[in-house]
């Protein structure tokens, strides 16, 4: 770590300041800042301890999509050609099931839309039944309980 800069965790009349002026502004800001002060020596130790677990759990989502994860040789010939053979067999019925379901995703789409047809088509047959026949204009104005506004 850079011993010169201006901003390091000691106590330094830049981050005495910058923690008290945390502190004016937002709490959480000036705890923050006595934190780092404090303990902020650790962090790269941390940030390293981190970057190494995560690069373990990560890892295995390279392989994804298609591509089944490397595994490392064990030495044992028969044991890694026997290891490969099932991945890819495994890999093959991946395939498969995934064509299953795409297919069964497109029985239920299609299901899907002959039942809306059907409702839609029950609908329009029970509209046409019940909607009344239009009427005649008998001359009179809409609103008007009498014909005397028609005469006007």
């Amino acid at each position: 770590m850079n011993t010169t800069a201006l901003i390091r965790p000691a106590w330094t009349p830049a981050t005495i300041a910058l923690m008290v002026i945390g502190f004016m502004v937002f709490w959480p800001l000036g705890l923050a800042m006595l934190a780092y002060i404090i303990w902020g020596d650790r962090l790269d130790g941390f940030k390293r301890d981190v970057n190494r677990a995560t690069d373990g759990i990560f890892a295995g989502c390279r392989g994804r999509h298609g591509h089944h994860r490397s595994y490392g040789r064990t030495g044992n010939v028969a044991f890694d050609d026997w290891r490969e053979k099932e991945l890819e067999r495994l890999a093959e019925e991946r395939r498969k099931l995934d064509e299953t379901l795409n297919e069964f995703d497109e029985y239920m789409r299609e299901l899907r839309r002959a039942k809306d047809q059907e409702e839609f088509d029950r609908f329009m047959a029970n509209r046409s039944k019940t909607t009344p026949a239009p009427t005649q204009n008998t001359g009179k104005r809409k609103g008007s309980s009498s014909g005397l506004l028609d005469e006007v």
